[in-house]
């Protein structure tokens, strides 16, 4: 059995409590929520857990053995350290922090305390990007060009970070996980309509070896709910569109061939045309998924797939993107 403490009881929140409560293999042992007025309204009508507004409970409390953080962005940092230091394993959701140096000291302290540190890109752990993972090792894409990721809505607007903070870190987190390595190289470019200084709208551009390319366009003002991933390999086009109900990833075998004898320019290549296949997935909640693998890597003390390099690794592509949005879209290098 492993003793859990969840800080932070919003949206969110409760959907991680609803998922970990399900499980038998976890004791709940509290939960708490800095707004005095919070928890009880937010958990009404769930079953109910010890409640608190004062997280040094859990803190202090040498029974807990991990604590989930699902609290505001900005106080993840100091919430995640804590936890640390009390000797507790962390699973904190994305952003893993809003500052890359903060990032680098939780991956650095958990080292030290021998402590997991796990972020919450929930999105490695679906079955449709597992898929995809799956067909990319095995080279069925053939090399990748590019890929392009959209993630827009109507809402959810946020007053303590800007569209690209709130929403981006799931699809850069999906690319860098599909595509195995880091950008060289950061481009965005924003604006912001709503809230001065706090951009509604972003595209931006990852640069990685080997000329490939990958933007995330994001945005909570726009008329169309989209969750889509786009990949284009030589061989074959990979989508992923986590709005369809039933057909999540669609495979199209199209591309361009170079013809081996050059004729003239409109004989020198070959479109091609062939077939659009579904491949079967064994579909699962990825959000059960996620926090199963967290319970795991508790249990044999190994490392998790999107643990604290994982989000540091997605900080290193928000911190660019910060500095190029100041910058009125500058390319910035990542070493």
């Amino acid at each position: 059995m492993v003793k859990l403490a969840l800080i932070g009881v919003g949206a969110w929140g409760r959907n991680l409590y609803r998922t970990f409560l399900d499980m038998r293999n976890v004791d709940f042992a509290a939960c708490c929520d800095t707004d005095p007025d919070g928890p009880p309204q937010r958990l009404n009508g769930m079953p109910r857990v010890e409640l608190s507004t004062d997280p040094n409970a859990i803190f202090n409390d040498r029974s807990i053995d991990a604590i989930v953080i699902a609290s505001p962005a900005v106080t993840h940092f100091d919430l995640a350290r804590r936890a640390i230091e009390s000797g507790k394993d962390v699973l904190v959701e994305k952003p893993m922090t809003l500052d890359l140096g903060d990032a680098q000291r939780l991956v650095d302290l958990a080292e030290e305390r021998g402590r997991i540190v796990m972020v919450g890109h929930l999105l490695e752990y679906h079955p449709a990007v597992e898929k995809m993972k799956h067909m990319l090792d095995n080279n069925d894409f053939g090399d990748i060009y590019y890929a392009y990721s959209e993630r827009t809505n109507l809402g959810r607007i946020r007053s303590d970070e800007n569209a690209m903070w709130s929403l981006a870190p799931h699809d850069i987190s999906i690319i860098l996980y599909l595509l195995g390595e880091e950008p060289v190289e950061v481009t965005a470019h924003g604006a912001a309509y709503i809230q001065p200084g706090i951009e509604d709208v972003v595209f931006l551009v990852m640069r990685f070896p080997g000329n490939r390319l990958a933007q995330v366009h994001v945005s909570w003002l726009d008329p169309h709910k989209v969750r889509r991933t786009t990949l284009v390999g030589s061989k074959k086009m990979v989508v992923f569109d986590d709005m369809e109900p039933a057909e999540k990833i669609r495979v199209y075998d199209r591309g361009i061939e170079l013809n081996g004898t050059c004729v003239g320019y409109a004989e020198s290549f070959t479109l091609r045309f062939g077939e659009v296949t579904v491949p079967a997935l064994e579909m699962r909640e990825p959000l059960r998924v996620e926090c199963e693998h967290f319970l795991e890597c508790i249990v044999s003390r190994t490392t998790p797939r999107s643990d604290g390099l994982d989000g540091l690794r997605v900080l290193k592509v928000l911190d660019a993107a910060q500095r190029s949005l100041a910058s009125g879209g500058m390319p910035i290098r990542i070493g």
